[in-house]
C-alpha cells in the first residue's frame, strides 16, 4: 500500500529499524504510513512488542489492523456531522480512567494555549474516539482470531496519529514515546510522552487488585512488579494494560489506551517510538542524543538499535538481549534532509524524570534484566505474597 512501510528502511519523514534479539523469533513490530487516511498532512506510527508462546503473531496482527480500523472509525467521525457536534461536547470528560486519559504535560500546556486547546477540540476528540474504538475492536478480534492463541500471548502498542501540527498518541503498554525538543536556551532535551502502564503504577495496581488479579514481584527480580491469577502464580505479565492476554482480562488487565496530545511548534524536532529493548539499557537522555548525532536521518533508527545491542552486550553481558524495534519520526519542515540534526555538544538532556498528568515516571533503567521477562512462568521463590492476599 503507497506510503506504507514494516520493514527495516525509510521514508521522507521517518527511520524504522528492529532487530531479533537473542531470545528466538523477533516479537517486535513497527509501521510507518505516511498520507494516512487519503491526507497528504497525516503519518501514522507504531511499534508493538509481542510476548507469549504467540507473541509475534499477535504483534504482527496488530500492527496490520490497528492502523485499518483507526482509519475506519476516524473517517465514520468525520462523515458525521451529528456525531462531530456530540463529540465536541464529550471533550469534558475525556480524563475518565475507565474510558483513557488526556495528558497535557507541562511543555504541552505552555506550547497550547487554552483557546487555541478549544479550536483544536474536535479534531482532537475525534482521534480520541477513533482511537478508542480501534482498540476495542482490535482486542476483541483477537479474543475471537481463529488462528492465532491469544489466551497467554499479547502485546504492547504506543501509536500515534501526526495531523498537521497536532499529535495524538494511544498508548497500551510499557513500549515508550519521546520527543526531542529544544528548550528555552535552544538546548535540545528529551521529554516522554507516554508512560510506562506497568503494575507498579498505584493506579494501574489498585485496578488489578479491585479485580482479583494479584501484584507482585518475584524475591529474584524484586523492582520488576507482575500481574498474577487469583490463584495461580502464572502468568507475571510485566505491564498492567496490553492487547491479547485473555487470561488476565478479567482480573484487571485492560486494553483501553491511554491518549495524549501535544501541539508540534517549531522547537519539536522528532519523536522516537521504540520497545523496551530500547528503553532497558539507554535512558530518553542517551536516546534524544544518539537520534540527534546521526549523520543521516535514514540510519537514525538503526544506529540507535545497533547502539541499544552495544549497552545490552556492555552492561549485561550474561544477559540474553530483548528484541528491539523503534521508529524515528522527524518534525522539521526540511525532514527530507540528510544532514546532521544537531551537533553532539548541543545535547545537553536533563529531563529523564518526567511528570504526566499526576504520574511521575522515573527514568527506565535496566533492573534485574538478568531474570527480566514479560511474562513468567509457574516459578517458585516469590516475594510476600501473603502482602496480596487480602485481594484474593
Amino acid at each position: 500500500m503507497p506510503g506504507k512501510m514494516f520493514l527495516n528502511g525509510a521514508t521522507s519523514a521517518a527511520s524504522l529499524f528492529t532487530q531479533r534479539g537473542r531470545k528466538g523469533i523477533n516479537q517486535d513490530a513497527m509501521l510507518v504510513w505516511e498520507n494516512f487516511g487519503d491526507r497528504s498532512d497525516t503519518v501514522f506510527c507504531g511499534v508493538f512488542d509481542g510476548h507469549g508462546p504467540n507473541g509475534h503473531k499477535v504483534a504482527r496482527k496488530v500492527r496490520d489492523i490497528l492502523p485499518l480500523k483507526l482509519r475506519a472509525s476516524w473517517e465514520v467521525y468525520i462523515g458525521n456531522d451529528e456525531c462531530r457536534e456530540n463529540n465536541i461536547s464529550s471533550t469534558r470528560s475525556m480524563n475518565s480512567e475507565e474510558t483513557s486519559s488526556m495528558n497535557l504535560n507541562e511543555e504541552s500546556k505552555a506550547s497550547v494555549g487554552f483557546e487555541e486547546r478549544v479550536k483544536h477540540s474536535e479534531t482532537l476528540t475525534i482521534l480520541k474516539d477513533s482511537f478508542l474504538k480501534a482498540f476495542r475492536i482490535v482486542d476483541k478480534e483477537l479474543r475471537l482470531h481463529p488462528d492465532i492463541d491469544c489466551f497467554y500471548s499479547g502485546t504492547t502498542a504506543v501509536t500515534l496519529v501526526k495531523q498537521g501540527q497536532d499529535l495524538v498518541i494511544g498508548n497500551v503498554g510499557d513500549s515508550r514515546a519521546v520527543l526531542g525538543t529544544r528548550d528555552q536556551h535552544n538546548t535540545l532535551v528529551a521529554v516522554q510522552l507516554t508512560v510506562d502502564l506497568k503494575p507498579n503504577l498505584p493506579r494501574e495496581a489498585e485496578r488489578i487488585r479491585r479485580c482479583r488479579g494479584r501484584v507482585f514481584a518475584l524475591r529474584g527480580e524484586p523492582e520488576v512488579a507482575r500481574v498474577w491469577l487469583p490463584n495461580i502464580d502464572s502468568p507475571g505479565l510485566a505491564m498492567a494494560r496490553a492487547l491479547g492476554d485473555f487470561c488476565l482480562k478479567n482480573f484487571g488487565l485492560i486494553s483501553v489506551p491511554e491518549i495524549s496530545y501535544r501541539r508540534i511548534t517549531e522547537k519539536d524536532e522528532f519523536i522516537v517510538l521504540a520497545t523496551d529493548g530500547v528503553w532497558d539499557v539507554l535512558s530518553n537522555r542517551e536516546v534524544v542524543k544518539i537520534v540527534s548525532t546521526v549523520s543521516a536521518r535514514s540510519s537514525a533508527a538503526r544506529i540507535l538499535v545497533e547502539s541499544a545491542v552495544r549497552a545490552w552486550k556492555l552492561k549485561y553481558p550474561t544477559s540474553k538481549i530483548d528484541d528491539c524495534a523503534v521508529v524515528c519520526l522527524f518534525l522539521g519542515i526540511d525532514s527530507s534532509n540528510d544532514a546532521s540534526i544537531a551537533k553532539a555538544s548541543e545535547v545537553g538532556l536533563p529531563l529523564d524524570a518526567i511528570e504526566i498528568g499526576h504520574d511521575k515516571q522515573e527514568p527506565a533503567g535496566p533492573t534485574c534484566l538478568n531474570q527480566s521477562g514479560t511474562i513468567r512462568a509457574r516459578t517458585a521463590n516469590y516475594q510476600d505474597k501473603e502482602a496480596t492476599k487480602d485481594h484474593v
